[in-house]
């Protein structure tokens, strides 16, 4: 075979070829990359869905707080819910009360849609093979997409921790926090502990974002990529409750999502929280592979 016959077909003039699977394209100009994460985060954080979204999660601590807030007097006030019944006492618990609310289902449901249509809304779109002309490769695209969908998971935590402290705050007061245990510390102190259970519940869904940008890679319907991510949230939930499968409980999604609750004790285990963490990367790991392996070798071109 001459030479000839082994050169690769040119490509016409003025088409802009399109990576073939799994190849990575240089960079050609500085600061591609950067201009790809800065259009990204603000597609993420300013299309009008994700905002409404952002803003139904804000709704929950203030709802609460006001309901609460009225109830306070009646011979309902300190029953409830576990955290929930002690807002009242100190709004610093309003905080930690919405986010216990949340996790099982809605801060679920809110990040499986943002990161089941990280890829599979640019695919159905028809903008994923003009986004891979960027002079930028599969695998760090698929990294800015996978940042952009834990910005928003950040930002969905910190929406429910920021009104609810807000609220908290106007309506109850904040002083010293009691703990679980009944013992004080003081306001810093218990401000320390609330900003690490708002930093523990975001880090716990990061194996959910992984969960669905997998998913996402897996088609062009970007409904179908949310309601699988969701699904697994709630199969998890349901097959934590089983006793008969007690083996496998530690390593689910979701068990280890209360956890945050061993920073409102005396003294934090730190073992807890570092297998909880330890779970979610593993995750993280399984799917985050997954993903790039689907999506550096999947034809996006037709």
């Amino acid at each position: 075979m001459s030479p000839a016959d082994t050169t690769a077909p040119a490509t016409p003039a003025g088409a802009a070829a399109v990576p073939a699977p799994g190849a990575d394209v240089p960079v050609r100009h500085r600061g591609a990359l950067a201009r790809l994460v800065r259009a990204e985060l603000a597609l993420v954080l300013g299309r009008r869905r994700n905002l409404v979204l952002l803003v139904g999660l804000a709704l929950v601590p203030l709802l609460l707080g006001v309901v609460l807030y009225l109830a306070q007097d009646t011979a309902l006030a300190g029953q409830g819910p576990p955290f929930v019944s002690r807002v009242t006492g100190n709004g610093l618990f309003l905080v930690v009360a919405s986010l216990f609310l949340c996790t099982p289902f809605l801060l679920p449901l809110t990040i499986g849609i943002a990161s089941g249509d990280a890829i599979a809304g640019e695919a159905s779109a028809g903008t994923l093979r003009y986004l891979l002309v960027v002079p930028v490769g599969r695998g760090r695209l698929l990294a800015v997409k996978a940042l952009g969908a834990l910005v928003f998971a950040a930002a969905a935590v910190l929406a429910i921790a920021v009104v609810g402290l807000v609220v908290g705050a106007a309506l109850f007061g904040v002083g010293d926090l009691t703990l679980l245990s009944g013992s004080t510390v003081p306001l810093a102190d218990g401000v320390l502990r609330v900003a690490g259970v708002v930093a523990y519940v975001g880090l716990s869904m990061t194996g959910l974002v992984a969960v669905g940008l997998f998913f996402s890679t897996l088609t062009e319907v970007p409904i179908g990529a949310m309601a699988a991510t969701v699904v697994v949230a709630v199969v998890s939930s349901v097959l934590d409750q089983l006793p008969q499968l007690a083996a496998i409980h530690p390593a689910l999604l979701t068990h280890h999502w209360f956890d945050f609750a061993e920073m409102l004790r005396v003294v934090p285990s730190a073992d807890v929280l570092a297998q909880g963490l330890a779970v979610q990367a593993g995750w993280v790991v399984v799917f985050g592979a997954l993903a790039w392996a689907r999506f550096t070798t999947a034809d996006v071109t037709s």
